[in-house]
Formats: structure tokens, sequence, C-alpha cells
């Protein structure tokens, strides 16, 4: 291990305050609220099998999903944890209906950030025993400190994110994060409950060989994307690539930026703007794709260019090396050109 993997990720946050433009302590006590209640959601998520905690919860979320009791017990842990520290006005979440206004103390009104969340990706995975995670993404209020919350502090485009990131929970826990400066992974040591820097300055390769889609649902497809498929697994000097998908957002993004690749989730004929959420899943590995040198849209345009209408609101995703989404991208347009 190098000197610079002693690292702690609350040194980190620390050392890098003067790098962020509104340094004013605010930010590294949210980052520390994350991190303790990813924490908690890695114990709850590790027992998951002896502690009755896995299936489904009986009830659905707004998008009609069934949700997982995992879903909704990581949903409370990071809303408490974010809650109780007194630094956001605001929480939104893709297990909610609406937003959730804090008003835990006179403090809370006066914060300057809001969280958009999704508090357990991939959790129908838990029951198999498969990586699962948690992304958040976070914004400077546009209304008023010190008054209530409003919808347009959520529905910002991404280009105005401050930081963004990711917990995977798996053969390791890490969380992944950025605040424009970068991106830098932290692995938890589960013996002493303590994160420390172990992936710094982390990018994407310029290419990569693994392309990761739902091949399933390949009769769904937009020709563009079924275009693109047949590119890669065509024989030529430098393919075909490897299919590789998990099915959990956070852990194909995290192998694609470590191994270079590409993730798809592309509209279909039952689902014309796709599956993914525009505010709780592509925004936050949107800003994390381009700190690490990587792509990301929608297979026309940029997804942190997008102007939100919705909060719960899905949009295609193309993320990853930055020239096999160019490649993607250019399947995309001359499909739609025919």
């Amino acid at each position: 291990m190098s000197e610079q993997s002693f690292q702690t990720l609350g040194e980190f946050i620390i050392d890098k305050q003067e790098d962020f433009l509104y340094s004013t302590g605010e930010l590294s006590r949210l980052l520390s609220a994350i991190r303790l209640a990813s924490k908690v959601v890695n114990r709850q998520v590790n027992k998951a099998g002896i502690a009755n905690i896995i299936g489904k919860a009986g009830n659905e979320n707004i998008q009609g999903e069934e949700q997982q009791k995992l879903d909704v017990l990581a949903n409370e842990i990071f809303i408490e944890a974010l809650s109780q520290r007194e630094v956001v006005c605001g929480i939104a979440s893709e297990e909610s209906d609406d937003f959730i206004e804090i008003q835990a103390s006179c403090n809370a009104h006066l914060s300057k950030y809001v969280v958009l969340i999704d508090p357990l990706d991939g959790s129908s995975n838990i029951d198999v025993n498969v990586s699962v995670g948690t992304i958040f993404s976070i914004y400077r209020r546009v209304s008023e400190p010190g008054t209530p919350v409003i919808l347009e502090d959520f529905l910002q485009k991404g280009v105005n994110q401050i930081a963004a990131g990711y917990v995977v929970y798996g053969s390791s826990t890490m969380i992944v994060y950025t605040t424009g400066n970068g991106v830098n992974g932290f692995t938890l040591d589960p013996s002493l409950g303590t994160y420390y820097l172990s992936h710094p300055n982390m990018m994407f390769s310029r290419t990569g060989k693994i392309y990761s889609i739902n091949e399933g649902n390949y009769i769904k497809f937009p020709q563009g994307v079924k275009d693109y498929i047949k590119y890669c697994q065509r024989e030529e000097e430098d393919r075909p690539y490897t299919s590789r998908y998990i099915g959990s957002l956070v852990s194909d993004f995290h192998r694609n930026m470590i191994k270079g690749g590409i993730y798809i989730y592309p509209s279909t004929s039952q689902s014309p703007n796709g599956k993914l959420r525009l505010l709780y899943e592509c925004n936050p590995m949107a800003f994390l794709a381009e700190q690490a040198g990587g792509k990301c849209t929608d297979g026309f345009q940029r997804i942190m260019e997008i102007q939100p209408t919705e909060l719960h609101q899905r949009v295609p995703f193309f993320c990853g090396s930055y020239d096999m989404v160019e490649k993607a991208e250019a399947f995309m347009r001359e499909a739609a050109a025919k």
C-alpha cells in the first residue's frame, strides 16, 4: 500500500476543501453524513441473508416498481443521516413520491444544499448476492436561503452539480466521488470502519473492449443501438468486444471506468424515454464520467445539458469511454437520418 493510500476519506475531504468554490465546511459535513450512512447500509447489506431484510417490501415506489425491503431501509438511513446534520434544506429520493423539506431546526432552511439520491441501486440483486450501490448528487439551492425549499431547487441541469458520487457494496465497499476536480475512490477497511484513499485520480481509458447492455431486449431497441451492438460483435482487428452486464448501474459503471467500456440503457419500444432516472442516476454518473475523461449522452445530446421537467424523469443513457460513446452516437445519428 502506498503512503498516499493511508489517507482517510475524512482527511481527504478536509484537505480538498479549498478546491471547492463555496467552501464553508458545510459540504464537508454533508459528505461526512453520506459516509456515515453508507457504512450503516453496508452493514445491513452484508447481513441481509440472516436478518430477514431480503425480498419484497410489499409496496410500490412512485415509478410503480415493487420495492425491496432494503430499498426502504436504505432510504430511511440516508434521509435520517442527512437530516440530522443540518447541512441540507431538502432531499429528493428515487423511493419517494415528492421531495422532502428538512425542518429539523431553524438552521435547516438556512442550508445552501439539496441532495438527490438513489439509496440502493440494483436492489433486486440482493437476493442473489450481487453487488449493489448508492448514487448521490448535490446541488446548491436556487431559492433564497432561509425560505422553504421548492421544486425548482431540484429541477436543475446536471451542469449545476457541485458534487456527485456513488457507493458500491461489493467484494469490497467503496465510495467514489467528485466535486469537479477529478474522481477519487476510497475503500472501506471493515476492521476499522474507515474509508481509505485507494483509487486516486480515476480515469476512463479513451476506448475499451467492454459493452454493457441488456441484450435480452434487443428486439425492442432503436435501430442505431442494434447497429452498434453488431459493430461491437464484428470480427475486426480490435474486436469483437466483450459483453458484460450486471444489471446494477453502479457496478457496471464502476467496472467500465476501471477497465474501459460503454454502458447503454436505451429507449425501447415499451419505454420510449428509457428506464434510468435523469436526476437520481444519469446526472451524477454523467458528472463522474466527464470528470474521469469519459462521455455521457442520451444518444444525441449531453446528459448534463438536459433541462429536467419532473423529479422522476427518465432518459436514454449512453455512458463510458469517450471514443466508444462517440461511435455509438454516430450509429444513432445515422439510423435517425434514414
